[in-house]
């Protein structure tokens, strides 16, 4: 059973996670095991099993309730905020009778000012394609490309990126790149093909793709693409798009692969190709990548994809990638510096008299996850250039709101120094003092690359991914954050589960502030974002000395 003895009506406040976890885990390692094995026929039924089973169900509406979008709601305006909507949800996914809603039509703007639509599902269809991503994700990751990292767990854009050096870095590797870009991917992604050739239920799937959208107020219908926006569409887009790597590859012996330095890297629906020569990338690799997006009804984009020189250089994630006098070199790309110093010029303008550590506070995390996405590139001549346009920025900034103060009376309050650091920002509040961060002290880090084949549902690669995941923590986690996680021994407390780096974490209190408790490393605990509120609940209704010994184990 997935839920234990209740002590009030809150059946959610009540799951034990661990064991619903645990049991997903284990129905997707069987999937696995049997896609491995060629057994089809098995793998639809423990699909079958795992979508049906209510461990799947709460872990599903857990997922949808704890990501970035769990306040925006569709059409229908619903959000499940409490928990009594959330066991709703779990008690309400009957496959009979089951009709998806349209879709909410919102647009972003993209840098180039054209705007970008996105398809927002309702709640409960979120819920939806979140249980059957749980049952798909074993066997998309069993059948994706070795050199494919979007959308995919355990991998990154830094893993791309590390590629494309291990392709290029060495004097005798090839000198031309072919830069693809598919023409709206999502969009234009043919609704037979997906149906006949994604391994889920297929009437489900067809009502999604079908299902429409809204736009001012009018009700538009699908022809083609999936939604972006909706959990399941990377999943799916990573199905129409595996394979093509091993169709390039595929046109060629091994030994002509090697002599013709053919690689394929691809991120998503961006991807590159290394060959020897102009020519062969578009005589030979070209044609056989129109032919294969044909099939899915994509195409290349003509405005985004080129054949470029090494020495000339090209942009792919953010990066750039060039050769200076046969020396690779990855670093920031221009344009993503445009972008993050725009920011910060609009975060001063737009806090023109907010209080200084108010201000830091709003600054600090752009400048730290921009500098922890490029340390493992060459970037620090890029850092200390917007360290500068960061000084420049609040020096303009705190001379604004007091024009007629002196530069001393400004400098002695607002900035300070640190070792051999000067002019550095800082708020007081009190005892507290709070600094803008330096992007300059960011450590150059070399990421290690996942390996190709490497399959997070798979029994076999649990002890590679266990040091992944150690190397991950130990390296990138925040200072508290990992002390906590060391001394936890990598577990939360409550349920006894992986604190993944990515996951939605929380620092509890074991004995509150406002009781007279202190942010000392031994009151404080690292805990799922779900568990932390069970902890909160059951001390706010007073629960039994076993119901918390439960939740609190360390």
């Amino acid at each position: 059973m997935v839920i234990e003895a209740q002590i009030d009506n809150n059946p959610w406040q009540h799951v034990n996670w661990r064991q619903a976890m645990a049991t997903v885990r284990r129905l997707q390692t069987r999937i696995v095991k049997a896609m491995k094995a060629g057994k089809g026929r098995l793998v639809r039924k423990l699909q079958n099993l795992l979508v049906r089973s209510t461990a799947a169900k709460l872990m599903a509406v857990r997922r949808v309730t704890s990501n970035r979008g769990k306040k925006t709601p569709g059409v229908d305006g619903v959000v499940l905020d409490t928990p009594k909507a959330k066991w709703k949800a779990v008690n309400s996914l009957d496959r009979k009778g089951y009709k998806p809603s349209p879709l909410r039509r919102v647009y972003l703007k993209k840098p180039n000012g054209k705007k970008r639509p996105l398809g927002i599902p309702t709640m409960i269809d979120r819920v939806w394609q979140a249980l059957y991503s749980l049952a798909l994700d074993p066997v998309v990751e069993t059948t994706s490309d070795p050199n494919s990292y979007g959308f995919r767990p355990k991998r990154s854009t830094q893993d791309a990126r590390e590629q494309c050096f291990i392709a290029l870095a060495k004097r005798n590797q090839a000198q031309w790149i072919l830069e693809g870009d598919i023409a709206g991917c999502f969009d234009n992604i043919s609704h037979q093909w997906l149906v006949k050739n994604t391994p889920m239920e297929k009437r489900i799937l067809a009502r999604w793709l079908k299902a429409g959208f809204m736009d001012k107020g009018c009700l538009y219908e699908t022809k083609a693409g999936t939604p972006q926006g909706g959990l399941i569409s990377p999943n799916l887009a990573n199905i129409a798009l595996n394979g093509l790597e091993k169709a390039i590859l595929g046109k060629f012996t091994q030994r002509e692969r090697s002599a013709k330095k053919i690689n394929v890297v691809r991120y998503a629906d961006d991807f590159i190709v290394t060959g020897l020569s102009e020519e062969i990338l578009e005589r030979e690799v070209k044609p056989t990548i129109v032919t294969f997006l044909k099939e899915r009804g994509l195409s290349l984009s003509e405005e985004k994809t080129r054949i470029t020189s090494i020495e000339k250089g090209f942009d792919f994630l953010g990066f750039n990638v060039r050769k200076y006098n046969g020396k690779l070199l990855i670093k920031p790309s221009k344009k993503s510096v445009k972008n993050v110093t725009q920011k910060i010029g609009e975060t001063f303008k737009a806090h023109k008299t907010a209080r200084t550590r108010n201000l830091i506070r709003l600054l600090n995390p752009i400048i730290r996850g921009w500098a922890n996405y490029y340390q493992g590139s060459v970037s620090k001549k890029t850092f200390d250039k917007i360290d500068h346009v960061l000084w420049l920025q609040s020096w303009k900034w705190a001379k604004r709101r007091h024009p007629k103060k002196s530069k001393q009376w400004i400098t002695n309050r607002y900035y300070t120094r640190k070792g051999n650091r000067s002019w550095i920002l800082t708020g007081k509040d009190g005892d507290k003092e709070a600094l803008l961060t330096i992007m300059a002290k960011t450590p150059i880090k070399r990421h290690v690359k996942i390996k190709g084949n490497a399959n997070p549902y798979d029994l076999e690669w649990e002890a590679y991914f266990e040091k992944r995941w150690e190397r991950q923590w130990l390296q990138k986690g925040r200072f508290r954050q990992r002390q906590l996680w060391v001394r936890q021994e990598g577990l939360c407390p409550a349920c006894r589960q992986r604190l993944e780096f990515d996951d939605e974490l929380d620092i509890h209190h074991l004995k509150p502030i406002a009781n007279g408790g202190t942010d000392s490393l031994i009151n404080l605990m690292l805990l799922h974002t779900v568990c932390h509120r069970q902890i909160h609940y059951f001390h706010g209704k007073e629960a039994s000395p076993g119901e918390l010994k439960r939740l609190i184990l360390a």
